[in-house]
């Protein structure tokens, strides 16, 4: 499936409702409610077992995801804002709730449940800009280089920072 081309459109969330999906653990869609399918614009048979990538916008850095599939791999639950990209090529932001679903009898990882809802337009600034700065050093100087560029903002701004959680520590200081 080919992507679509971004527009410079935002779709705006309703503040009651969430986006909800599951996954297995290795990131395929095994459940989406109807907002999400509302929001995105594909139908459930588009998505019950793609992966969750499918509304991945550019504009995301690959780092974010980096950290984020390394803090659910480690078994912990993590939060996080993020750009995606509808079917039609508008976009939406979101705050996230990534939580982990392990097997009861052996406690292995086997899937993740995420709930996802509106954000306030400051943040999706901060983060945007943010995102956008680790997206041109990603493209210069690669994955590493832009993790190093967050670790080091996030020292910037003072306190102990948990580099072993980096997402919860951006969203501590926005």
């Amino acid at each position: 499936m080919t992507k679509p081309t971004p527009l410079d459109i935002e779709i705006e969330l309703d503040p009651k409702r969430y986006i909800v999906s599951e996954t297995d653990a290795k990131g395929k869609i095994t459940y989406c409610n109807d907002y999400f399918m509302e929001v995105s614009g594909y139908n459930e048979e588009e998505l019950i077992g793609a992966p969750h990538n499918i509304v991945r916008h550019p504009d995301m850095p690959k780092v974010v995801f980096k950290l984020l599939w390394e803090t659910i791999s480690a078994g912990k639950n993590i939060n996080a804002v993020v750009k995606n990209l509808a079917k039609d090529g508008r976009y939406y932001w979101i705050f996230t709730e990534f939580e982990i679903r392990k097997d009861t009898d052996t406690g292995k990882v086997i899937g993740y449940h995420a709930s996802r809802k509106t954000i306030s337009k400051h943040v999706i600034e901060i983060m945007a800009d943010l995102y956008a700065e680790l997206l041109e050093i990603e493209k210069k100087d690669g994955v590493e280089a832009s993790q190093e560029y967050l670790v080091n903002f996030l020292k910037s701004k003072g306190d102990d920072v948990d580099f072993s959680n980096i997402m919860e520590e951006i969203h501590r200081f926005y």
